[in-house]
């Protein structure tokens, strides 16, 4: 392949004059809001920055998540705290073990909050926990409120409380347009889990 242009000569760190910690809300009914927020992981890490993902409802099926961070190494930890989707995908477990469950994921992001061991912490799929009353909007706002100034709280999975989005720096939402599941294509592995 021929090049066409040249890199730039000298590649700038934008610094801001004040550093804050953000509160993220990634929702809607699209595909791709875990993958979002794992991206933010990862562009985290580029940055020498400490992540914390919980996975509030992932646990029953393998996501291929779960290795790719490994490779990551040390400045990332992992935790799929759930037991799948509660209620959908003939999933088997009763909604009072589901709630237990997401009752262990609050408790434990709010200690890897307050260790001071991360820059970055990723509450995947709460919108959901949330709207499936696994958990109390009470136990998410002490959440925010527990944040610490610097750090960035990343909050994910469709219906996100109207609440959360008044009180998110920034918010994003995933619209579908086309999604393969309707054309009754299995999800594949890398691109849907």
């Amino acid at each position: 392949m021929k090049k066409q242009g040249s890199p730039p000569l000298k590649i700038d760190r934008l610094e801001p004059k004040e550093r804050k910690g953000l509160i993220v809300v990634i929702t809607g009914h699209g595909k791709g809001k875990t993958t979002a927020a794992l991206g933010m992981a990862l562009r985290a890490l580029g940055h020498g920055m400490r992540v914390c993902i919980i996975q509030f409802m992932k646990g029953d099926l393998y996501a291929g998540e779960w290795d790719g961070v490994k490779l990551l190494g040390e400045r990332v930890e992992l935790h799929a705290t759930g037991k799948g989707f509660c209620g959908i995908q003939g999933n088997p477990y009763p909604k009072s073990e589901h709630r237990a469950n997401a009752q262990d994921a609050i408790q434990l992001a709010l200690e890897k909050m307050a260790s001071g061991l991360f820059d970055m912490v990723i509450l995947d799929e709460i919108n959901n926990a949330l709207q499936l009353k696994l958990i109390d909007l009470e136990q998410v706002l002490e959440i925010l409120e527990a944040k610490p100034p610097l750090m960035h709280l990343v909050l994910t999975g469709r219906d996100a409380h109207p609440l959360l989005v008044e009180l998110a720096d920034t918010v994003s939402e995933v619209v579908e347009v086309k999604h393969a599941y309707r054309k009754e294509i299995e999800p594949q592995p890398g691109v849907d889990y």
